[in-house]
């Protein structure tokens, strides 16, 4: 890996993100798989949150997917109840 923190890191070999860098994960939005940037970050943000409200949680982290991703306007819906139910799956797997 090349690269620092002032400029990025990159791949010496293929000049892509290092694999170790890679902070993109899919979830299941309206049945297809999207990549969503920083999905780990937003879910601890919306973890310290403390709530259990299923629509106050689906607005909070869509809040937080659109500072690093772009949701279709007609499509939050989708976006909110697939990232909604990928929260909950994460909050089950580290429980």
């Amino acid at each position: 890996m090349g690269g620092n923190d002032a400029d990025g890191y990159y791949c010496t070999i293929c000049g892509g993100v290092p694999p170790d860098r890679i902070t993109t994960k899919q979830v299941l939005i309206d049945g297809k798989a999207t990549g969503i940037d920083h999905l780990d970050w937003i879910f601890s943000e919306v973890k310290k949150l403390g709530t259990e409200n299923d629509s106050r949680l689906a607005e909070e982290i869509l809040i937080r997917v659109q500072q690093f991703n772009y949701v279709p306007t007609k499509k939050k819906a989708e976006y909110a109840a697939g990232l909604l139910a990928a929260y909950k799956e994460s909050l089950a797997k580290n429980e």
